[in-house]
């Protein structure tokens, strides 16, 4: 019988957009048709985001991102000042990221495997990435430490992740250095999960509670979207990189209503460009077309684009090019965690 060794032992590795200049392909790549005019287009959007002084640039992440090894490519980007907020889903923040700071992996596999031997060996599949589900076990029980360790009371999403990077400032060491939840606390880039209980840290919230009945921590969903939308406050113009859809996109857009609401005055997205592989025909959210979302008064249909494409393939080639134009070199660091610093949140 096949052991988890056999399983798990070829990593998973993140590619380094610094390694490879893309910037002569993405540019001819305009000059033919179909999705590859279209990857272009959204590469020049991006990249007129990070030359506009007056731009916010909101990154949503869903889907298995990081698991994949696009981890490294969101790291660059906020140590580049070339994101300024993050909303994505727990899996990829918590999951995967706090996962592989804690100092484990994902590793590469295949989907033609036998998924009740993996069951038995505690291996979690994801397509053809492998997973120890022991260690995500630790993972669970490092985030309901952490916990622990908080004053009882209701927090936002991004306070939590707040806590998570000062828990790897404090304990993690050289195992997170490529880490973004690590990466954001120390650029001070407020990451936000709706869905926050919807991952390992969700499990630990379960322990946690389930320890701690009369005085615990627990998610305040309302103070999330509050602090999302103070983004777009303090921005004169927004521009959105989403990366697939599900609640992430639809929590970005939506605070240009919650704003315009709060100043019966808010400017819709400026810039916007969607990597999905969703389709719209069946009226679902995560892949309505971003002129769709005109209509709800979100996004400015002027700089929009729609890449139709798996995410490992078109944001490597989108974000390199940004990259190794070097529009992020002269670009401020905005800092948008210390918006909150009036509000008693420790920075």
């Amino acid at each position: 019988m096949a052991t988890k060794k056999d399983y798990l032992k070829e990593v998973v590795k993140h590619i380094d957009i610094k390694e490879h200049n893309v910037v002569k392909l993405v540019d001819d790549m305009g000059e033919m048709a179909f999705s590859a005019r279209d990857l272009n287009r959204a590469a020049k959007i991006y990249e007129m985001m990070l030359k506009d002084d007056n731009c916010a640039v909101i990154l949503t992440l869903a889907g298995s991102l990081f698991s994949a090894g696009l981890k490294k490519v969101v790291y660059d980007m906020v140590m580049n000042n070339m994101v300024d907020a993050i909303v994505s889903t727990g899996a990829i923040m918590v999951d995967q990221d706090f996962f592989e700071a804690l100092g484990f992996k994902h590793y590469k596999g295949t989907k033609w495997v036998d998924d009740n031997e993996l069951r038995d060996l505690h291996i979690d599949r994801i397509y053809d990435t492998f997973i120890d589900e022991d260690e995500l076990r630790i993972c669970d029980d490092t985030t309901a430490k952490i916990f622990d360790s908080m004053e009882p009371k209701a927090y936002s999403s991004r306070e939590f992740m707040w806590e998570f990077g000062k828990y790897l400032e404090e304990n993690g060491g050289p195992k997170c250095d490529d880490s973004v939840v690590y990466a954001c606390y120390k650029k001070n880039v407020p990451v936000f999960i709706p869905a926050f209980s919807d991952c390992s840290a969700g499990f630990g919230l379960v322990i946690h509670q389930h320890n701690n009945p009369d005085k615990h921590v627990a998610v305040d969903s309302g103070k999330d979207f509050y602090e999302l939308t103070k983004i777009k406050l303090h921005s004169k113009e927004t521009g959105i990189f989403m990366i697939g859809g599900g609640v992430p996109k639809n929590f970005t857009q939506d605070i240009v209503v919650a704003a315009d609401i709060l100043m019966e005055e808010a400017d819709m997205h400026k810039y916007a460009i969607q990597i999905t592989v969703a389709d719209e025909r069946d009226g679902a959210l995560s892949g309505s077309t971003l002129k769709e979302a005109s209509s709800w008064g979100k996004v400015s249909t002027t700089y929009e684009q729609m890449v139709y494409s798996e995410a490992t393939i078109a944001m490597p080639l989108i974000v390199g090019y940004a990259y190794h134009k070097g529009v992020w070199k002269n670009r401020k660091a905005r800092e948008f965690h210390k918006i909150y610093q009036k509000e008693n949140v420790t920075v």
